[in-house]
């Protein structure tokens, strides 16, 4: 055999070989979720999307109803609220206006807020001139959150309530003194987000969500699905929007304005491919491409370490590798893993179902892992 039918049949072997490992992953996959939901079927339904190309994987599943009344399956490629993982997203348009030269997560927010903001926050007891970008960024600001149980309450009483961003960085000055001095103490709270919201307004003098589609390349990363909630249309050609629960609070998204998690610390609406590839693009460095810039996402922020929150990302450890990791309450898990160039992306639709939806991710790491 010469060296040209050697290297032809070393090549066939490999592309036979990656092929059959994506299909028996793929196939492991589909039973896991299979199983995972047959033995939880209140999660009402489970989406989920591997983006692998170092192995050869790109592909979603989906099982259960996206509409429990009507009995209708779910697909994968069905757009989802997804909650918390905004925040990676505008984490990200911060650090795009930072590579551009804009902005320094070091400033104080002060000069970037509105008059409005700046004035509650100032007669709350908030040191403005002292809280960084930096501090929002990694919750270390000492702001109080707006989301309590008596905003769960409100809401639950009040479904149709349009919140405005003002609204909500209102209630949040008005629960009581800062909780530490910026930067000597790690508070998650969304509205470190909704204020970055307003800072990316300050700079680029547009609305956040169509300056987030600008700086994180939307069309250019293939993101035709993702959009911000109530602000934004859906693309002509998107699936149905799933419904969502959360049963504790006896919630369906469909029922709720959109609005009380909306300005950052949530807000999108996106399927699970359209997440998983945006994990995959950001930490492959294709919008964020200066390197010294994207690391700073994922750099440990003092003081808590152990929550290892970064810069709008988390690491986390799943099946015993680092990733970087954002959940969301209402069922979404998003997390890329370095040491195997692989995102995933799971919901349950079913809110307090995302612990399961955790574990699904695991394991799918787990089979990743192995190979």
């Amino acid at each position: 055999m010469n060296t040209t039918k050697k290297y032809i049949t070393l090549l066939f072997l490999l592309l036979f070989s990656s092929n059959i490992f994506a299909q028996t992953i793929e196939s492991m996959v589909q039973k896991l979720v299979d199983s995972v939901y047959a033995a939880n079927p209140k999660a009402a339904g489970f989406a989920l999307y591997v983006e692998a190309p170092d192995q050869h994987l790109s592909f979603g599943y989906a099982v259960g109803y996206s509409n429990r009344e009507t009995k209708q399956k779910l697909t994968a490629d069905q757009p989802v609220l997804i909650a918390s993982p905004t925040k990676p997203y505008v984490a990200a348009a911060i650090l795009r206006l930072v590579e551009k030269g804009k902005l320094d997560i070091n400033q104080p927010i002060k000069k970037y807020l509105t008059p409005m903001s700046e004035k509650v926050l100032s007669n709350a007891g908030y040191k403005t001139n002292s809280i960084t970008l930096k501090h929002l960024l990694s919750h270390t600001s000492g702001i109080r959150d707006y989301v309590d149980e008596g905003y769960f309450k409100f809401i639950g009483e009040h479904p149709k309530h349009e919140w405005t961003r003002d609204e909500q960085i209102e209630r949040a000055a008005g629960l009581g003194k800062p909780l530490s001095d910026p930067g000597e103490g790690f508070h998650y709270a969304d509205i470190n987000f909704v204020l970055l919201t307003e800072v990316i307004e300050s700079v680029t003098h547009q609305q956040y969500y169509k300056t987030m589609r600008k700086l994180l390349g939307y069309k250019k990363q293939g993101l035709k699905v993702t959009r911000f909630a109530k602000f934004e249309n859906a693309h002509k050609n998107t699936a149905p929007q799933a419904h969502q629960y959360w049963d504790e609070f006896g919630w369906g998204t469909y029922n709720l304005d959109p609005s009380w998690d909306l300005y950052g610390g949530g807000g999108i609406v996106t399927n699970v491919k359209e997440m998983a590839v945006f994990f995959q693009q950001l930490f492959g460095g294709k919008i964020i491409k200066n390197k010294n810039v994207l690391a700073q996402m994922t750099t440990d922020v003092p003081p808590n370490l152990e929550i290892n929150y970064c810069l709008g990302v988390r690491k986390i450890k799943y099946a015993g590798l680092l990733g970087y990791n954002h959940g969301g309450g209402l069922g979404t898990d998003l997390i890329y893993i370095p040491q195997l160039n692989a995102s995933i992306a799971v919901v349950s639709l079913e809110a307090g179902h995302r612990p399961i939806a955790v574990e699904i991710s695991k394991k799918i790491v787990g089979l990743l892992k192995r190979q």
